[in-house]
């Protein structure tokens, strides 16, 4: 066998495992890296669509007092009125 076989054969041998174990070893890390992103996005878009069901729920509410405002005839719309602006609460 001649050198050029010998280092070919040494390349194969230990170049070829080393390199699978380094690339092995980069591909676990960026798999776990792109999990934690994952998880993180989840979260934020857990606590948005908290935030949205909070705030449809209060148009949800001021709408069903506006329809009532609008059904309702005489002196009572007045009162209500009234009674409403001084029970809004302060943001």
């Amino acid at each position: 066998m001649n050198g050029f076989t010998i280092f070919m054969l040494a390349l194969v041998v230990i170049g070829l495992p080393v390199t699978l174990g380094i690339g092995s070893d980069m591909f676990k890390r960026w798999m776990k890296h792109k999990e934690t992103m994952a998880t993180a996005l989840n979260a934020q878009t857990a606590e948005k669509a908290a935030q949205y069901a909070a705030h449809t729920e209060r148009l949800e509410q001021r709408v069903r007092v506006l329809e009532r405002l609008a059904t309702d005839r005489g002196i009572a719309v007045a009162e209500d009125i009234e009674r409403l602006r001084d029970e809004r609460p302060l943001n």
